[in-house]
């Protein structure tokens, strides 16, 4: 018994050792976590106060501003580049469509989809992509729904391959996906705007915005030849841009026109647009607009030359002989839940393209 006594009280004792042990770690612990929590707190003070706020988005807004500079200055240069010959790949506009095979088959009318400034790649979001299998579901037979082409670059790839630039946009594009800072993602996906609106702003202007949007009728004009596109077999061309593809279908509607032989009409669908585009030769042109969209209001604001005020500018001298329709959906917005690619709108938005194809119907 007493072997047994002695064993049970080493037990004990053993146990007592734990529990203090364990007692003496939570209060280390408690003690550590409070001096933690008012480092934090002192940290989290000194961040909060004004003169760290205003020292924190003055670097944000240098970054930013350093970053849309290059990015800008990169659009610029990519597109005088390709105009020189430096890229090979300005073709002869000549070259476009060789002689018609009396065996190919073809369509009539091309409907060409250009998307807004969200667009990064020829693939299109998930929402657009369903709004355009309803699109080519409504359009008759003899029409062919073009999709898939990158209206921010002017060679026939998006910017992932675009020359001289795919090491840095593939870069940009994958710290946008998979890098665990959520500012790091917000940069990234700000630069990718930030050239798409670029390339809106130099198409709207009127010293540099004819060779970009040359270089895109030709981007354009060479994915129809591909697929079949015939001047002497169809009848016309219809842009239809969303957004900022709305200025960049009016700003190369005239020049597209040239390059195919045929007429080109556009539609635009919320668009934002300067109206500075070569319109003397467009019959049609057509605005599928949201009751509640703010963006496409700022945008007629912030181009003065869609405003009445400036009559004899290129968008106003237009409307005197122009043909303009105008299909206004009540409540829809620009995008989102509420805009023309959600459930709720985009049968009504398709609705109005096909009236408006139905209406213009050529030959």
């Amino acid at each position: 018994m007493s072997e047994r006594s002695a064993a049970i009280q080493h037990h004990r004792n053993h146990l007592r050792l734990g529990w203090r042990v364990v007692v003496i770690l939570l209060l280390i612990t408690s003690v550590l976590a409070f001096l933690g929590v008012s480092a934090v707190r002192q940290d989290a003070a000194i961040l909060l106060n004004s003169e760290s706020i205003r020292e924190l988005v003055t670097m944000v807004g240098a970054l930013l501003v350093v970053v849309v500079a290059l990015v800008g200055v990169y659009s610029v240069m990519v597109d005088f580049v390709f105009w020189e010959g430096w890229m090979q790949g300005l073709p002869d506009p000549r070259d476009l469509f060789p002689a018609l095979d009396p065996n190919a088959s073809g369509h009539r009318h091309y409907l060409v989809y250009l998307d807004g400034i969200h667009q990064s790649e020829e693939d299109h979001p998930p929402r657009v992509s369903e709004f355009l299998q309803h699109l080519e579901q409504a359009i008759d037979r003899d029409s062919l729904l073009v999709k898939g082409i990158e209206a921010y670059t002017i060679t026939p790839v998006g910017l992932k391959s675009t020359p001289f630039g795919h090491w840095f946009w593939q870069r940009l594009f994958s710290l946008q996906e998979h890098h665990p800072n959520g500012w790091v993602r917000f940069l990234c996906s700000f630069c990718v705007q930030a050239n798409n609106v670029i390339k809106v702003g130099i198409s709207s202007d009127r010293r540099y915005g004819p060779v970009m949007n040359y270089e895109l009728a030709l981007k354009i004009a060479r994915r129809l030849a591909a697929i079949g596109f015939h001047p002497s077999r169809a009848s016309r061309v219809v842009l239809v841009g969303y957004s900022g593809g709305g200025e960049m279908a009016i700003g190369t509607a005239a020049m597209l026109q040239k390059l195919c032989h045929v007429p080109v009409q556009v539609i635009t669908v919320c668009g934002v647009f300067s109206g500075n585009g070569d319109l003397e030769t467009l019959e049609h042109v057509s605005m599928v607009v949201g009751a509640k969209d703010p963006v496409a209001a700022l945008g007629r604001i912030a181009y003065p030359g869609r405003l009445p005020l400036l009559p004899l500018s290129n968008w106003n001298r237009w409307l005197t002989y122009g043909r303009l329709h105008r299909y206004e959906i009540a409540s829809m917005s620009h995008n989102g839940n509420s805009g023309p690619f959600s459930r709720h709108y985009r049968d009504q938005v398709v609705a109005a393209i096909c009236s408006e194809l139905a209406l213009t119907q050529a030959g």
